[in-house]
């Protein structure tokens, strides 16, 4: 297949925001997408930031500590946007020779980064600069084969989009149900027969992660890191490998039922049960695993940390100044009301169900992710 230069098809776009007529601010995430901007601008004067349109590209040159990626996204939203003067936007001469999907496809390819990352360059910083960009090499087929190209991965895009909202709807199922049968439906002062007051350390473990680097081989262990953890979903697929001795692998080895809680950055508290079918896999040192004692109260478990009260908990008793924290010392404390053997028995059974779905349209969107990383490979050959 005969590769083109990108340069030949691309062009840098610099348009301000002079007259402050644009005020939708967003950012760029390192899935490669846009995003809300979370930046405090109180003071910042907006006239300076680049107005992005439809249809048009934005990246970071900067590519060092970037989770060997490089962030790059295609604005798909039907208004104008702004983002920092950081960033560099850019859009495609001719769209009936090149579209812009079937460019971004080529953007999210594992390869793209690898060769991003290779040909950046500078000391304190290394750079992808616009240069660079413009002589990567692309295969660039007729548009009608684009066209399939892109409908093909958008199909497989659609339906993993489906299978989060259903998965959504399952969750949001059993968080119902969890704070039924044991927050809004229960007189905390006269509890039932059988119920007593404890904490998660009563009827819990805690570890802290495996402090490694992870690789892009494929050797050892799946190496689960917070920003392995999208939108509360784990795609395995996507996850990568460490290097870990025998020893420590049976010290850090995920389990079923087991829960990982992060300890810093914004999603500080969140929790999340390993459900489902799991490669071997080990945790990260910036995640906390909690081990569920007894079988019986592992599903109750995890709906109580995957609440928003837990989540609330952890955050205003996160410990540090420089970089706060979440501490397992502060973790075993969240005050639990156990049920009795019957009740949690009677809650299983109702769960049961609504979990083996959510775990079988997790398995369906990883193999729909693999094919669409395999979609993505076949676009170089």
């Amino acid at each position: 297949m005969e590769y083109k230069r990108l340069g030949d098809y691309i062009r840098e776009v610099n348009v301000r925001n002079r007259e402050l007529r644009v005020t939708n601010l967003l950012g760029l995430s390192i899935e490669k997408k846009f995003i809300p901007s979370i930046a405090n601008t109180i003071g910042t004067d907006m006239s300076a930031y680049k107005i992005v349109q439809p249809s048009q590209f934005a990246y970071v040159p900067v590519t060092s500590r970037n989770g060997e990626k490089i962030t790059v996204a295609l604005y798909d939203g039907e208004e104008s946007a702004i983002i920092s003067q950081a960033y560099t936007i850019f859009e495609i001469v001719d769209q009936d020779v090149l579209l812009p999907e079937y460019l971004m496809m080529w953007f999210r390819r594992p390869e793209f980064d690898r060769y991003a990352r290779f040909h950046s360059h500078g000391s304190a910083r290394e750079v992808f600069d616009w240069d660079e960009l413009c002589n990567v090499q692309l295969p660039v087929p007729s548009i009608e084969r684009q066209r399939e190209i892109v409908a093909e991965y958008e199909t497989l895009t659609r339906r993993i989009r489906l299978n989060e909202q259903m998965i959504a709807k399952l969750e949001e199922t059993a968080q119902v149900l969890y704070r039924k049968m044991f927050v809004d439906g229960v007189d905390k002062e006269n509890l039932p027969e059988g119920w007593r007051r404890g904490t998660i350390g009563d009827v819990c473990e805690t570890q802290y992660g495996y402090t490694e680097t992870a690789t892009t081989e494929v050797v050892g262990p799946k190496f689960l890191r917070i920003t392995d953890i999208v939108n509360n979903r784990i795609n395995w697929s996507k996850v990568p490998y460490c290097r870990i001795s025998d020893c420590d692998f049976k010290k850090y080895k995920l389990e079923l039922g087991d829960i990982v809680v992060s300890r810093t950055g914004a999603n500080i508290g969140w929790a999340r049960q390993i459900k489902g079918s799991i490669p071997d896999s080990v945790f990260a040192s910036f995640l906390i695993r909690i081990i569920v004692k007894e079988p019986i109260l592992q599903w109750l478990i995890g709906h109580l940390v995957e609440s928003s009260d837990f989540k609330a908990f952890v955050s205003a008793n996160q410990q540090g100044s420089a970089q706060p924290q979440a501490n397992a010392n502060v973790l075993v404390k969240y005050p639990l009301l156990i049920p009795n053997e019957e009740t949690l028995q009677h809650y299983n059974f109702q769960i049961l169900p609504i979990n083996r779905n959510v775990c079988l349209i997790e398995q369906e969107n990883s193999l729909l992710t693999e094919l669409q990383s395999l979609l993505l490979a076949r676009m170089g050959k």
